[in-house]
Formats: C-alpha cells, sequence, structure tokens
C-alpha cells in the first residue's frame, strides 16, 4: 500500500474543506474509506454526505435554516474528524511503523485486562504503578537499578506512550494532566517530556482539548515545562493553520493570553527560534565550507601571514542602504568571521547540528521520549560516568557546567556525555578542564544577564527545546513516521495565530528585519508591505520593501516603491537603486541620468563612478565611459579588474593598441573565457587570425562556458567585428576551422 498517498489525500481532504470545497473532500475521502475495514468509520461518512445533501436542497430551495451556520460548521468538523480517523485506521493496520506497534501492543495488553475502553484514571493500566509513586515521598532517589527505580521509569514511559498515542483525550486524560501538575511527585524534567507527548499527539490527531491542556500546562508557570507547552502550542496552532479558525474555544483562549505583553513577547521569541530553524542546514554547510576553514587559518603573528591581497574586498557593487544598521567594524575579515561564528550561536543559531548528527546513534536515542529529555545533572546517563576513572571525580561539576551551558541543546548534551566514555584518557583530562572554565564563565554571565535581560533563561530553554525537536524530526531513526514540520517556509508569521497573538507593531518589525538581515527577502516583503499600510510615510520602509523586490527580480515593483521613498526623501543610494533597476530593465538612457544624479549628490563614490561608466558602455558612448573607468584606475590602481572593461572599450573603439596594452596588464591576473574571446577578437581585427582562433580555442576548453555557449556569444558580436573591419566572409570559415581543432 502506498501510505505516503494516503498522507497527501489526507492532506488535501483538509485544504479542501479550509477552502469550503466540500464535495471535492467527500470525494477524496470515500477513496481513502476504501482501505479501512471499518463499517462504523463507513456509517459515519455516508451520514455526512445524507446532512450534505439535505442542506444543499434546502438552500437551493430558499428555506430559511437560521441554525443552518452552525450546521455547516459542525459537518466541516466532522469531515475533518472523520478524516483524521481514516487516515489513522489505514496507518495503524499498514504502514508497519514503530509508533503503530507501540500503539498495538497497549491495546493487547488492555485488552488482557478486560478494559478495552478508557474512560477514567482507574481504567488506565497503569494505574497501580501510580498510584505506588504517588505515595512516595519526594525525598526518595533510589538506586537506577533498584526495583522501585525500574517501576518509576516504565510508569514515565507508559504515561508518555499513552498521552502521546491516545486519538482523543477524554476525562481520563484530563486527570491524569491534572495529577502531573498537581501532585508534586513528578519532577520538572518528567513533565517536560509529558508536555512534549502532548504535542506529538496533537500532530498525529487535532483535537481542541489537546491544546488547551498546553494551555493549562503554560498557564502552570512551571519552568523548563511551560516553554515547552507554549512551543507545542504555536507550531500545533500553525501546522493546523486551516482548522483553527473553526474552533472558537481555542481562539477565545488565546485572544484572552494575548491580553498580555509578556505572552507576546514569549511567542515573538518562540516564533523568531522556529523561523530561525531554517538556516540550520545552510549554516551547517558555511560551517564547513566557509567559517571553519578561514578560523583554521589562524596562526600566531597573523599579521605576517595573511594574504591582504586576498582579503581586502574589491568588488564595489553596493548592497544594503548602510543607514539601516551600523556599520561593520574595520577588522580584518578573519576576525570578522570569528566574531560572526560567537554571534550566530549567541542569537541562537543551530551552529553544532552537523557536529552532532553522528551522536545519535546510541542505544539511548531508541528510545522516542529520550529526543526530548531535557539534561539535568542527576539523569541515570550522568549517573554512569561516576565510575569512569578519570571523569569520576568531577562529574558534578562537568554535570552542572552542561546543565548551565545555553550554547548546546538537550539532546547533543546527551550525545556529548554519553561519547565521553569512549574518549581517551588524555582528552577526557581536557574536557574536564574546559568545562571547569565554562562553569566559572557561566555563572558570572548568568547572574549578569539575569538583570539585563529577564526574558534570557525563557529564551535559552526554548532555543534548545526547538533544536531538540528539530534533531528528532531530522535524525531520529523513526522521523520517516512523523511529518516534519520542518520543512517549507515556516511562515507562522502568516498563520491565524500570530494574528491573534503577536500581531504587535514590534513583533512585525522584528521578524521582518531578521529575514531582511539573512536575505530571506520573500517573507521580509510580506510583513514590509503589512507594516507601510500602518507607516505610509516611513522611507525605510519603502527602501526595504524596494530592495526585497529587487533582490527577487522584480524590478518594476522595485521602481515604483524606491521612487516612493524619493518623494519623501532624495537619497543618493535610492536614486542609485533606481538607476540599477532601470538598466536591468534594459532602460539605459533612464539609468545613466539616474546614476549621474548620484554622482553629483556623491562625485567622489567609487560605486556610482563605475555605474555611470557602465551606462555609457550600454549605450556604446564608449569614450564617455573610458572617463569614467580611468578614474576608478586612478583612484585604484591595484585593481585589476577595472581594466577589463577599459581593454573593451579601446576594442570597441577600434584603438586597437590600447586595447592590447590592457589586456597584457590583465593577463597578469587570471583570465576569465570571455577575456580570451576579447582577446581573440582583438586578434582577429589586427589580422592574427591562428592567434585569434588559439585565443577562442582556450575560452572553450576552460570549462566556464560550453561550446554552444561560444557559439551564440560569438554570434551576437559578430556585426561589431565586421564594423571592426573583419571580413565577414571570413568568420564562418574561421570558426569551422576551430570546431575542427577542439573536436
Amino acid at each position: 500500500m502506498d501510505i505516503r498517498k494516503i498522507i497527501l489525500q489526507h492532506k488535501k481532504v483538509c485544504s479542501l474543506v479550509s477552502e469550503k470545497k466540500i464535495k471535492h473532500s467527500l470525494d477524496i475521502l470515500a477513496d481513502m474509506l476504501k482501505l479501512t475495514s471499518s463499517g462504523y468509520l463507513r456509517d459515519e461518512y455516508e451520514n455526512m454526505v445524507l446532512t450534505y445533501r439535505n442542506m444543499l436542497a434546502y438552500t437551493i430551495e430558499g428555506i430559511n435554516d437560521p441554525e443552518r451556520n452552525k450546521i455547516y460548521i459542525k459537518l466541516i468538523q466532522s469531515i475533518l474528524e472523520l478524516s483524521d480517523q481514516v487516515k489513522q485506521d489505514i496507518l495503524s493496520h499498514n504502514s508497519g511503523w514503530n509508533t503503530y506497534w507501540i500503539k498495538q501492543q497497549t491495546e493487547k495488553e488492555h485488552k488482557l485486562t478486560g478494559r478495552t475502553i478508557i474512560e477514567k484514571v482507574d481504567d488506565l493500566m497503569f494505574k497501580s504503578e501510580l498510584d505506588e509513586w504517588l505515595k512516595l515521598s519526594n525525598e526518595i532517589n533510589p538506586d537506577p537499578e533498584s526495583e522501585i527505580s525500574l517501576k518509576h521509569k516504565q510508569l514515565i514511559r507508559n504515561i508518555f506512550n499513552h498521552l502521546w498515542l491516545t486519538d482523543y483525550y477524554g476525562e481520563a486524560e484530563d486527570s491524569l494532566i491534572n495529577i502531573i501538575l498537581n501532585s508534586g511527585k513528578f519532577r520538572w524534567y518528567e513533565s517536560s517530556i509529558f508536555t512534549t507527548a502532548i504535542t506529538l499527539s496533537s500532530f498525529r490527531v487535532w483535537q481542541t482539548e489537546k491544546l488547551l491542556n498546553l494551555i493549562k500546562i503554560y498557564k502552570s508557570g512551571q519552568e523548563q515545562v511551560m516553554e515547552r507547552a507554549l512551543s507545542g502550542l504555536i507550531l500545533n496552532l500553525h501546522y493546523y493553520n486551516g482548522r483553527v479558525m473553526l474552533y472558537p474555544e481555542v481562539t477565545d483562549a488565546v485572544s484572552s493570553l494575548a491580553g498580555s505583553p509578556r505572552f507576546r513577547e514569549r511567542c515573538r521569541i518562540i516564533v523568531l527560534q522556529t523561523i530561525r530553524s531554517r538556516e540550520t542546514e545552510k549554516l551547517s554547510r558555511r560551517l564547513h565550507e566557509e567559517i571553519l576553514p578561514q578560523v583554521a587559518k589562524l596562526r600566531p603573528r597573523i599579521e605576517e601571514k595573511l594574504d591582504l591581497e586576498n582579503i581586502l574586498p574589491t568588488d564595489k557593487n553596493e548592497g544594503k542602504n548602510p543607514d539601516w544598521s551600523a556599520m561593520f567594524s574595520d577588522s580584518d575579515e578573519i576576525f570578522r568571521t570569528m566574531e560572526e561564528l560567537t554571534n550566530l550561536q549567541m542569537e541562537g543559531a543551530d551552529v553544532y547540528m552537523s557536529a552532532f548528527a553522528n551522536l545519535k546513534n546510541f542505544d539511548f536515542f531508541r528510545d522516542i521520549q529520550n529526543w526530548f529529555m531535557p539534561f539535568h545533572p542527576d539523569h541515570e546517563v550522568v549517573e554512569e560516568i561516576f565510575n569512569d576513572d578519570v571523569l569520576g571525580p568531577g562529574t558534578n561539576e562537568l554535570a552542572e557546567a552542561m546543565y548551565q551551558t545555553p550554547f548546546i541543546c538537550n539532546s547533543d548534551k546527551f550525545s556529548l556525555i554519553l561519547n565521553l566514555k569512549f574518549l581517551p584518557r588524555s582528552q577526557k583530562s581536557m574536557m574536564l578542564k574546559v568545562f571547569h572554565m565554562e562553569l566559572e564563565g557561566l555563572q558570572q554571565l548568568n547572574n549578569e544577564d539575569s538583570v539585563t535581560d529577564p526574558d534570557k533563561k525563557f529564551r535559552t530553554n526554548i532555543t534548545q527545546y526547538l533544536q531538540d525537536i528539530y534533531r528528532f524530526f531530522k535524525l531520529s531513526p523513526y522521523r520517516k513516521e512523523f511529518e516534519d514540520i520542518f520543512t517549507g517556509r515556516l511562515d507562522v508569521y502568516n498563520s491565524h495565530f500570530f494574528h491573534l497573538a503577536c500581531d504587535a507593531e514590534e513583533a512585525q518589525t522584528g521578524l521582518a528585519d531578521y529575514f531582511f538581515s539573512k536575505d530571506f527577502y520573500e517573507d521580509a516583503l510580506t510583513l514590509y508591505l503589512r507594516m507601510i499600510k500602518v507607516k505610509p510615510g516611513d522611507i525605510q520602509l519603502y527602501e526595504k520593501t524596494g530592495y526585497c523586490h529587487q533582490e527577487n527580480g522584480d524590478y518594476e515593483e522595485a521602481l515604483r516603491y524606491y521612487k516612493r521613498a524619493e518623494l519623501i526623501e532624495r537619497k543618493a543610494w535610492t536614486i542609485k537603486k533606481t538607476g540599477l533597476c532601470l538598466r536591468r530593465l534594459g532602460r539605459n538612457e533612464e539609468a545613466l541620468d539616474y546614476y549621474l544624479q548620484a554622482g553629483d549628490m556623491e562625485p567622489d563614490n567609487m560605486h556610482t563612478i563605475m555605474m555611470t561608466g557602465h551606462c555609457y558602455l550600454d549605450l556604446k558612448q564608449y569614450d564617455e565611459a573610458l572617463k569614467y573607468y580611468f578614474r576608478i584606475e586612478y583612484k585604484d590602481p591595484g585593481n585589476l579588474k577595472i581594466l577589463r572593461p577599459i581593454a573593451y572599450c579601446y576594442l570597441a573603439l577600434g584603438r586597437f593598441e590600447d586595447s592590447e596594452k590592457y589586456y597584457d596588464r590583465l593577463s597578469e591576473g587570471r583570465l576569465n573565457a570571455h577575456d580570451l574571446i576579447n582577446m581573440g577578437h582583438l586578434a582577429l581585427c589586427r589580422g592574427q587570425k591562428k592567434e585569434a582562433v588559439e585565443f577562442y580555442r582556450r575560452s572553450i576548453v576552460s570549462g566556464e562556458i560550453t561550446r554552444e555557449k561560444f557559439m551564440a556569444i560569438f554570434a551576437e558580436d559578430h556585426d561589431q567585428l565586421v564594423s571592426l573591419g573583419v571580413n565577414a566572409d571570413d568568420l564562418p570559415i574561421l570558426l569551422d576551422y576551430l570546431l575542427f581543432i577542439i573536436g
């Protein structure tokens, strides 16, 4: 059976229902029902179809039913619920997944006890173990291998599995959650994984009671637990965006919470950190391909080791408006790279994903709940290293430092501890020293930050938890059984939840600027367009909106917003961006006019000078272009790149000797395929056909361009070559000669 098809059909049904395309959704649901053996589900479907057909008939006949809208909403809810049940029934019997094997084993054990239906806490299979644990004192901390401890671990696993695998919560689950919250018998880290179980259960099967329970857990205010509850709530509200508005009990509860500025700020933190996960894979590549290789270049007396010609930038293209943020410092690029790595870490970027990806194969991670277990110093994994002859004496300090460090998520902390046992003695000793220093620094840092940043602890817990979830969906051996919520755009800001709880001006501004800073221009644009409606006189919004359109390749729209910004205040930056867009659109005379205006405002700006030269080049006014290129050559004599357009202009003007001088100078650096083609053109214009063919051959064998690309370029240059005195009849012969040579 094609399980993927079933999942896609279910998603399609939900999507169609949210679009009010009920008949189409019912047709797909009927197709899914063919794969179930449940007569009950088929009967439910037939009742829905009958109800809907009657409602349609009454409406067409003009019968006014004041209850029609309520019936319609209830019908939509019923279709969604039935589609969930059908999906679960098919997956349970046909997927072969570990999730449903655990579920079926639990159901079999229930049947053996004679309790096939769980209505109250007393019906729970593990009720006797729960009662036994509730009688114990909080002070009991038994040996991990004792009978009490083993029973307790099994109880925790049973509760987690029950909350995770129960499709629909009732009185029993509500009572169980109240016991977890109010009995005082469960540790914070146990309550944390129970909260995650509710989140996972909600992803599997929608039910308002699950979301309301997450809200209840958030309101309890227990640190480390309430963060997970709010994260689970937000992720679910985004995941079920098409359903949320159908359930006023959920939207009312969220709206009520949104009256608190603290709640809104916490939501903003979670939304931002969720969106930040989009960078993880790109960051992993950058770490391995760019950042770490650059860091590895650092040596003593670095000023004598660096090749400054390669470090100092020579690209004169301007990017984002420097007015938008503080200018970069003048520090060397290598140090900025190290600073970037630190800043990414401080921001909450997931810099360790790739480093720990290969440390998730321990048996510890075969148990699903352990992917979400908060790291704590008294966990049995930590207890194991007390027996290590090197690590043992420093275990308490090591575990405490690991617990306090904000930069590594819980899952990776467990990976690190589990891996410590297998390190050589020397590396174990080094790790103890590192964590000793880490602990001292963290204690001081935490004391300082708690005063200046009251949300620091919340932000740290959220960051670590969301990174734990990310690892589960990306690295867990069971990941194929879960829909990866971290795929796609993660545009939480477009969900109904965001409008209910986070639609404050500061939330949108912070998210938009974050997207903009990370080059997520499509996302930033969505928010900037909203913000312009509220702040129609904000010039930076028009500038940034124009820039987003420009980076997305929509130059007409970019022009529109740049010109609106110009109406508010004329800036050289905006005028240059207008010129850039006009040039991209082929409106070269208009582009030149704007760059000339910018040149009047910033006569010494190298970028403006260069772009003005480019505009004259586009217009084939080569003498004028040369004037501007010469200014750049004079101000930046070491810049070989400026020799390229100068040499070309001389060639286009028929000043072949001058062109050759500049191509000779350009040859001191690396010639690209286009340089070689133009040098071939120059040789051809001077009657040096063999030399010309050799340059053309080198351009093709360089690997930068294909033979077809070369032929296209040559065809574009045909008329210019003829205008410079080349015999048109010689050109096809020369090309055939070239093709014979290159084979």
